[in-house]
């Protein structure tokens, strides 16, 4: 067992993340992204470069060095009200639970999520620095982070391994509290020309993949909720109809785009290479 630190420290509630947030759709580029250090010297330090924090969906993508690590500490509790989803773009991670031992590896391309009240520790173990993609829905905004985090029972012993694993095989294990998603378990749909492959969907979040080809085009569509939209790879176009204006955006490798709910939104390569995405959508995937 590792010691995280003493329960009995008052935490420290001055000091949460920023919110950025939009009343239209709206292009955020790599260089202009919100950025935020999470953390201190017990719990271990992680760079976030925040995106979005809206009423209904929150979009960062946060950073550690190789070997870097992010655990707990009394002002700075890693259990949530939400759903969370972390999509590796760079680097090994090694998702910990702390209280249970149970421990995930996921790569580029990987996906590894958890639900409320789930302890998690972040462990960069690849050959680079650790770079993952996160969406968390009921947002911050809602009380679901800091705020909820501080109601729950401190954890004060780490674990980080499970004795019954021995003997078993991992298929026959249903007591996972992280599940890992790979791009192979998506499940696909066309969306006109654009191919859409569910990673996620509860009730709170949907996490897709978004592939476009050479000059494709999607459909229009409307979401029921906000929706943010990352580029992994290539150029894409979005046009977006609200409240009788019309945006139109070019958004490359690190930008993002943030689009309100119900919304019309159109995506487009225009490029001469395939072009890959990441769109978030909560609380709904379509309108009711």
């Amino acid at each position: 067992m590792d010691k995280v630190g003493a329960a009995s420290e008052r935490p420290n509630r001055n000091v949460g993340s920023p919110r950025p947030t939009f009343d239209a759709p709206t292009k955020i580029a790599r260089e202009s992204v919100t950025q935020f250090l999470w953390g201190d010297e017990q719990s271990g330090l992680v760079a976030d470069w925040i995106y979005a924090s809206t009423a209904r969906v929150h979009m960062l993508v946060y950073g550690l060095a190789r070997d870097g690590a992010c655990r707990h500490s009394p002002s700075h509790r890693t259990i949530f009200g939400a759903d969370v989803c972390y999509l590796v773009l760079e680097g090994t991670l090694a998702l910990a639970n702390p209280e249970t031992g149970e421990v995930k590896v996921a790569n580029p391309g990987e996906l590894l999520f958890f639900r409320k009240d789930t302890w998690h520790h972040i462990f960069s173990k690849g050959e680079t620095p650790l770079r993952v993609l996160e969406y968390f829905a009921p947002p911050p905004s809602t009380g679901t982070s800091r705020a909820y985090a501080e109601t729950r029972p401190y954890l004060e012993e780490a674990c980080y391994e499970r004795a019954d694993d021995v003997g078993v095989l991992p298929s026959q294990n249903r007591r996972d509290s992280l599940r890992l998603i790979r791009p192979t378990d998506a499940a696909w749909r066309l969306e006109g020309a654009m191919l859409v492959g569910l990673l996620v969907s509860t009730e709170h979040l949907h996490v897709a993949a978004l592939r476009l080809r050479q000059s494709e085009t999607s459909d229009v569509r409307r979401r029921g909720g906000d929706a943010v939209v990352y580029v992994t790879d290539g150029t894409l176009h979005v046009r977006s109809t609200y409240e009788g204006s019309t945006y139109w955006f070019e958004l490359h490798e690190g930008d993002a785009v943030y689009i309100p709910i119900r919304a019309e939104q159109q995506f487009f390569n225009y490029g001469g290479e395939p072009v890959e995405a990441v769109i978030g959508v909560a609380p709904d995937w379509s309108p009711t």
